[in-house]
């Protein structure tokens, strides 16, 4: 296989958080990150809280030193989704081409796709990319983008193009 990448998982959820849901999004985002030969270095539950999604997306990037940071929840149109203001407000450069893929591609499965506002930024060597909460959408949001994640990592560390 390429490269070793190393991920952290973040769960955006007031349900999960509280314990009152559990996080099957994430759980799964684990397996399909290790099923690959990756390493998952963290993982956390957090409610949709954007002090919580900051402090947890800060500690993933800049402490854990992820190279990639999946986040699940949160993308929505409820009044409490607002793990994609989180990401902007982390991110040091946007990756808008991510989260559009997503949609596209997301597009063909469901309409409600277009109701996704997830995002994807880079803060320092991490790419932070937001996919739905669902697992389900979770599972096939990983899988439109999976094969440009060694690619992005590389060039995030001054790596051709």
């Amino acid at each position: 296989m390429g490269r070793d990448l190393q991920f952290a998982v973040l769960t955006c959820s007031d349900t999960r958080a509280a314990g009152e849901a559990e996080d099957t999004a994430g759980r799964a985002l684990i397996h399909l990150v290790e099923e690959r030969g990756w390493r998952v270095i963290a993982y956390s539950v957090c409610p949709d809280d954007e002090e919580s999604i900051i402090a947890a997306l800060i500690e993933m990037a800049d402490d854990n030193k992820a190279d990639i940071i999946l986040t699940c929840g949160g993308t929505g149109f409820g009044p409490r989704d607002i793990t994609p203001e989180a990401t902007h407000k982390v991110s040091e450069r946007m990756a808008p081409g991510i989260a559009e893929a997503i949609r596209a591609e997301s597009l063909h499965v469901t309409r409600r796709a277009m109701l996704s506002r997830g995002a994807a930024g880079l803060r320092g060597r991490s790419l932070i990319i937001n996919l739905p909460g669902s697992e389900k959408a979770a599972r096939e949001s990983f899988g439109f983008v999976v094969d440009q994640l060694e690619h992005a990592v590389e060039m995030m560390a001054g790596g051709g193009h």
